[in-house]
């Protein structure tokens, strides 16, 4: 095909074509040039003048030289005239116009000279000084073109030095800050000064996250808010492929663009620059300038772009940085901050001691377990505390299995305070390293001696219950065999005689003993439990207990009743009624009391009694927990009884002030 004649016919049609248009092109330039058309009438004009008596003939033209002529005849000024059409031209059209024109007025002038002229000397003398003349003036105007050419060059030059000096101060306050700043969000501040460095009408940055796949838009200036989208999908839209190629790219129409990408044409946004954030070899972000004209982005431009793109990168990556080091400082200091209130707060007894036994800190349960101040302990040895056969033992079986890597697991020591006593603890160790290395054992006690005085009385107490649980058994054994069983087998005899018809009693005698028999078991049935509490409540049946009291050991029993009694759970009834009885079994035994008073009191989510007497009162033991060792298994066993239906039980009591036992339950 690109052999063939036709081709080569049509492409020499093609280029003729193209030349021709470029001719008509630079005609119709031509013919609109004013200037040409104004020099061109100026020589035809001068022409005419200078030549008026050879038009003598043509009326018109005669009058128009005879006019403009002045009536001179040795046409010394249309020579001189010739000079304005020369310097209009070099002026307007430039030296090549100025001298074209001479030509064409040293055309007009010379056969005047050298034909027509009376005195061919002077002419050719004037005409030569025109010449020179209009040389001088083509020359001038010459030099002053490259004049305003270089001047303007200089003022080019100077605007592009002053615009690279304000970059290069924009450039040097962006680096400054974004070097200085150690936060994110003053580094992103200074996006405003992008848009001021490369002039653009908006800016923007978007950054990877963390673990540099999702865009999301960090800072902008310049759009209104919501234009740009906050997340682009990595590989759509501009940021998105700058993103993911690490290239830069600029659109000098962006909606030129597919839709996929022109995201900013709904900004009216017509021109955009876009390079990436690069910082170790990863990439951070984009950061983009844009600009609401059409713009074509030099190639300075985009480097100056480039460069502070470089500075963001590493100011983001050092903000980043700086963040991540600062979090972790921060969650240090909070750690070690939870860590020292909750070794200081701990009810836990906590020390540390070196690996020589050298103590580094303890906790205020600690000082408050040894009786020694933090001051006494810190810096002495922990063989203070421990008995020679107690360090033994730690360094033994639990710093070497620590030290091993093992665990030794909770184990029971005996602690020796400041004031000789010993004091039980149960301890936890842990091995604290530094460096990987082992340099201090942590130690953490609970104070079990009042766990373990409890467990021993209680010990006693169960030995103590199950003995008096006995001893009762055998009372209601004997009581029934001795009164009872008895009783219904002399009724049996009876019934036997009265049978046979040998019956010393009456059938109405018979059934009087039978009614005295179901006294006496309804009598020892109230005394295991009263059907009273069952039928009619708790303050009916503390009330039959004072009754019975009075009636049968002649001690003056009041109850007093504050507020609205309510209904209790079953247990808790049968709870307290049992201390009460109780209580006032012991004030009946061993008080010694005339009196005593009964108080029942119904508050807000508590009911409260308690049982007063006037009695001897007693020695208190320190601890309620040894009331069954010191032989008060009564006590011990309303103690038991209140917390089991979650309660307290107090005793204030005296030797020679009486007894006052309060128990408090809450509803």
């Amino acid at each position: 095909m690109k052999n063939c004649p036709e081709a080569r016919h049509d492409t020499g049609m093609t280029t003729a074509r193209v030349a021709s248009q470029k001719i008509v092109q630079l005609i119709a330039a031509t013919l609109r040039n004013y200037h040409l058309w104004a020099i061109s009438v100026m020589v035809a004009l001068l022409t005419i003048v200078h030549y008026h008596e050879l038009f003598a003939h043509v009326w018109l033209l005669d009058q128009i030289g005879s006019a403009l002529g002045f009536g001179l005849t040795r046409q010394a000024l249309e020579r001189i005239l010739f000079v304005v059409p020369v310097t209009y031209a070099a002026a307007a059209l430039g030296t090549g116009a100025g001298v074209s024109v001479l030509v064409l007025a040293v055309a007009a002038m010379l056969p005047r000279v050298l034909i027509i002229s009376a005195a061919p000397r002077e002419a050719l003398f004037e005409t030569g000084g025109v010449i020179l003349t209009s040389a001088l003036i083509v020359a001038l105007l010459d030099s002053m073109h490259k004049g305003r050419e270089r001047l303007s060059e200089l003022e080019k030059t100077q605007g592009m030095l002053n615009l690279q000096i304000k970059r290069l101060g924009m450039l040097h306050i962006i680096s400054g800050v974004v070097n200085r700043s150690r936060e994110l969000g003053e580094v992103l501040a200074t996006i405003d000064r992008v848009r001021q460095l490369v002039p653009t009408e908006a800016a923007w940055c978007y950054l990877c996250d963390e673990e540099g796949g999702k865009l999301t838009l960090a800072a902008s200036c310049g759009l209104s808010k919501g234009v740009l989208p906050k997340a682009p999908v990595p590989g759509e839209g501009l940021d998105g492929v700058v993103s993911q190629s690490r290239r830069p790219i600029v659109v000098e129409n962006v909606s030129a663009e597919p839709a996929s990408r022109s995201a900013l044409g709904q900004a009216d946004i017509r021109s955009v620059a876009i390079v990436p954030l690069i910082a170790k070899g990863e990439t951070v972000g984009t950061l983009g300038v844009g600009t609401r004209s059409l713009h074509h982005f030099l190639p300075d431009e985009i480097d100056l772009l480039c460069a502070t793109g470089e500075q963001f990168s590493m100011a983001i990556e050092n903000a980043r940085l700086y963040e991540r080091e600062r979090r972790a400082a921060e969650a240090l200091r909070v750690s070690e901050k939870n860590y020292r209130g909750l070794f200081e707060n701990a009810s836990d007894a906590i020390w540390v001691h070196d690996l020589s036994g050298k103590i580094l800190a303890v906790n205020s349960a600690f000082e408050r377990l040894t009786g020694y101040e933090r001051e006494a302990l810190t810096g002495a040895n922990v063989s203070m505390l421990l008995s020679a056969h107690g360090l033994s033992k730690i360094d033994r079986e639990v710093h070497d299995v620590t030290l091993r890597g093992g665990d030794a697991g909770p184990y029971e020591q005996e602690l020796i305070r400041k004031d000789g006593s010993a004091a039980i603890v149960q301890i936890g160790t842990s091995l604290m390293t530094r460096e990987a290395k082992p340099w201090a054992f942590q130690h953490m006690a609970r104070d079990i001696t009042e766990e373990k005085r409890i467990q021993d009385n209680l010990r006693f107490y169960v030995q103590q219950v199950s003995q008096a649980q006995e001893a009762e058994r055998k009372r209601i054994a004997r009581e029934l065999h001795d009164v009872t069983a008895q009783a219904l087998v002399t009724v049996v005899r009876n019934l036997d005689d009265l049978a046979s018809g040998y019956s010393r009693l009456s059938v109405k005698e018979i059934q009087e003993h039978v009614r005295g028999i179901l006294r006496e078991v309804r009598r020892f049935s109230q005394q295991l439990r009263p059907s009273i509490l069952d039928d009619l409540g708790l303050v009916p049946a503390v009330k039959w207990l004072a009754s019975d009291l009075t009636k049968n050991s002649g001690i003056a029993a009041e109850v007093k009743l504050v507020g609205e009694p309510c209904q209790l759970p079953p247990d808790t009834e049968l709870m307290l009624f049992r201390i009460v009885q109780e209580a006032l079994t012991n004030v009946q035994k061993h008080s010694g009391a005339s009196e005593v008073c009964i108080g029942v009191e119904f508050a807000d989510r508590i009911i409260k009694m308690t049982v007063t007497d006037n009695g001897g009162g007693f020695e208190r033991p320190e601890r309620m927990g040894d009331l069954a060792r010191s032989g008060k298994l009564g006590l011990a066993g309303m103690q038991e009884r209140a917390q089991l239906v979650g309660g307290t039980l107090t005793i204030n009591s005296a030797p020679g002030k009486g007894t006052n036992l309060t128990v408090e339950v809450p509803l």
